[in-house]
């Protein structure tokens, strides 16, 4: 059983300071998701659902670079705890040729399916071609988009959370400012009192996602030359780019179950949109819509996760298992009190957020609605962030591989098809199995914790990456 414990200020401090940067990370990427959102939005409600449809299948794809970045962050965080420089720059040298390999191999299949993807899916015949385009372009550099996510994973598990904000930043500036020129066409605009002629490309939903492919583009050259010049020993400058056997199999290792959590639960996502779609156009874009507002709201969360699998890996490193237990018990204790607080806003403000993005009352409403039922889960979801990403730190990746698996398809898909195909409901319907999803996951994760199941198999005496792969 865990032990009660007292708040410790020192070790609070270290979470917030390590949280803070992906929260604003993470908060920029979130506005310009919002921008993205509005500005396609007011195009109409065909345009945001043809850029929607097919979102799940982008998280997907994306997921198996999260996951290698998982495996890579808890090798090389742990040998940082450690002292072990040498295997931390090895394990680095093999992150490089993850995102070589998988950036190359995963960008080819986004490519083939691109055009039949959003019939797959289930959209309607008029949103299908800017759908299929909209997709091709945005994912095009894939090479870079894994650069980007794996590189930046690298640099976090040394506690170096400022660079990756800040190349994501540059991403996301540059990603307005094109987004701004390529939708529109060109038009007369007044600022501060001035009128002028601003140029505009007129592509719609194209432009939006060539905004995007230029954005990823420079984000991975910059990214890699961080990582490159990075002061932190991660660096593989100098170093010859070959496989390290054993280091490649821990982080492979760690990061097969994350990859297989990722893809089982965006997999459930995809089965979930084409559900959504049976509902119509209006209902698709509500949907994608909500999500999009919904996600500020969980922003910290992202930060105490990312700040919780650094620490708890580096702990692991340090061997030093009572710190450990205190890392949870705090980082949970001021998520769940700060995501209360998030849910209630979205709660109280759910049609604000809706007209941030589209001026179709029809969708405004049902987003409305669903936002308010989604509110409740806040508190359960940033629990669920933080604890994985213990899990994720210390290399238990196949637990929350199961529980996700257990709940995204017993839970949240089943009822939906029910719900949807047997009974006839409708979008909030389809929430409340959502947000039944989120509690059940976070009740399940909770209790791994309580009784020590992720501890099993770990060894508090500054464990080596090399040497437990090789064991």
């Amino acid at each position: 059983m865990v032990r009660k414990k007292n708040f410790d200020r020192a070790l609070a401090g270290t979470i917030l300071m390590l949280a803070w940067p992906t929260i604003i990370e993470q908060a920029l990427q979130t506005v310009v998701m919002y921008v993205d959102s509005a500005m396609v939005g007011r195009i109409s409600a065909e345009a945001s659902a043809a850029v929607g449809i097919t979102a799940t299948v982008g998280w997907l794809l994306n997921a198996i670079f999260f996951a290698a970045g998982v495996g890579c962050l808890a090798c090389i965080s742990r040998a940082v705890g450690a002292g072990d420089e040498r295997t931390a720059k090895v394990a680095s040298v093999q992150s490089v040729i993850l995102t070589l390999i998988l950036g190359v191999s995963v960008g080819l299949v986004a490519m083939a399916v691109s055009g039949p993807l959003p019939g797959w899916l289930g959209a309607e015949p008029d949103i299908q071609k800017d759908a299929s385009a909209y997709f091709f372009i945005a994912f095009l550099p894939m090479l870079f988009r894994a650069a980007v996510i794996i590189f930046g994973s690298v640099l976090r598990a040394t506690g170096d959370m400022r660079t990756p904000m800040l190349v994501n930043a540059g991403m996301n500036g540059i990603n307005i400012v094109l987004n701004y020129l390529f939708i529109y066409e060109t038009r007369p605009v007044s600022l501060f009192g001035f009128s002028f002629t601003a140029w505009g490309a007129g592509l719609g939903v194209a432009g939006a996602a060539i905004a995007t492919a230029i954005s990823f583009v420079i984000g991975g050259v910059v990214m890699t030359l961080a990582l490159w010049r990075s002061q932190r020993g991660v660096s593989p400058a100098g170093e010859r780019i070959r496989i390290d056997r054993p280091i490649m199999a821990t982080c492979v290792r760690i990061g097969l179950p994350n990859a297989m959590e990722r893809a089982t639960v965006n997999l459930g996502q995809i089965v979930f949109t084409m559900l959504v779609a049976r509902l119509g156009t209006i209902a698709v874009a509500a949907h994608t819509i909500a999500l999009t507002a919904e996600e500020a709201f969980f922003v910290p969360a992202l930060g105490f996760q990312a700040a919780a699998t650094t620490l708890s890996g580096q702990t692991l490193g340090e061997g030093n298992e009572r710190k450990l237990d205190d890392l949870i018990h705090l980082a949970v204790k001021i998520i769940v009190a700060i995501s209360t607080v998030t849910g209630l806003l979205l709660f109280i403000f759910p049609n604000v957020m809706m007209a941030l993005f589209t001026i179709d009352p029809q969708v405004i409403a049902q987003g409305t609605s669903v936002l308010r039922i989604v509110s409740v889960s806040e508190p359960f979801l940033g629990a669920t962030f933080v604890l994985e990403g213990v899990f994720n730190g210390v290399g238990d990746t196949k637990a929350p591989f199961v529980i996700a698996t257990l709940t995204t398809w017993g839970i949240r898909i089943l009822f939906t098809h029910i719900c949807v195909n047997f009974l006839g409901m409708g979008l909030n319907a389809v929430w409340v199995c959502m947000v039944a999803d989120v509690i059940v996951k976070c009740i399940v994760m909770f209790w791994r914790y309580r009784s020590g199941g992720y501890k099993r198999g770990l060894v508090f005496e500054r464990p080596l990456c090399r040497e437990e792969a090789r064991a």
